[in-house]
């Protein structure tokens, strides 16, 4: 389809791709995938099937098994895997300790990006994707890609104003730069690849950076 649009948004956590990704989804009638979700809810069904985090084979069985449903909707965002809606426990502590025993595997990281792919596909508008490898792996000829950065400390003040007093000091550093860490050695979501607009967003509001977004579409549409 010749109007259809797929923008790809990487970048570490807490930096805002997902409201910003939500954002321009909005603005622009698209669909939107948070593959970071996708994650979450695998880890959940590994730690349902009693597997843990240092069973590799277990979590990639776990993975692969795994009955994965999630909502392209901005507006109306959910998720279940096996039968179970888990859409906010994914967002709970020992859900976000453990997500990297799936996203430090590749066996894990390829059965789940071709499950994005295959979302990406079947949006007849487009979509926006937003993740970690969306920019090099999942959607590497996105119409439109952009790495989305900030400074740590900003990065960590948006996680604690996202999750309140649900974790401490050492949760939201866990979750937001050992996570990183852990994820940097299978993908780079630090540097922008060739053909990927760099967006420092550390001192722009969010409604700014959604603007910075769309300004970019149009640039390459006209």
């Amino acid at each position: 389809m010749a109007d259809r649009l797929v923008i790809a948004i990487d970048g570490p956590s807490g930096s805002g791709k997902s409201s910003t990704s939500k954002g321009v989804a909005r603005a622009l009638g698209l669909a939107y995938l948070d593959t970071g979700a996708m994650y979450r809810a695998v880890t959940c069904a590994y730690l349902d099937a009693g597997v843990e985090p240092s069973d590799e084979a277990g979590v990639i069985a776990a993975t692969v098994g795994a009955n994965l449903e999630i909502s392209t909707d901005p507006d109306a965002q959910w998720v279940r895997v096996n039968g179970a809606d888990v859409t906010e426990r994914i967002r709970e502590p020992e859900v976000s300790a453990k997500v990297s025993a799936v996203s430090t595997v590749a066996e894990c990281r390829a059965d789940l990006v071709a499950r994005q792919r295959a979302i990406i596909d079947a949006a007849p508008a487009g979509i926006v994707a937003e993740g970690r490898d969306i920019t090099t792996v999942v959607a590497p000829d996105a119409d439109v890609r952009l790495l989305l950065t900030a400074d740590p400390k900003i990065r960590m003040a948006r996680r604690q104003a996202e999750l309140g007093d649900k974790v401490d000091a050492a949760q939201l550093a866990d979750q937001v730069l050992r996570r990183d860490s852990d994820d940097s050695k299978l993908v780079n979501f630090t540097t922008a690849a060739d053909g990927v607009t760099h967006l420092d967003c550390t001192y722009l509001t969010l409604e700014e950076t959604i603007q910075a977004v769309l300004d970019l579409v149009a640039s390459t549409r006209r």
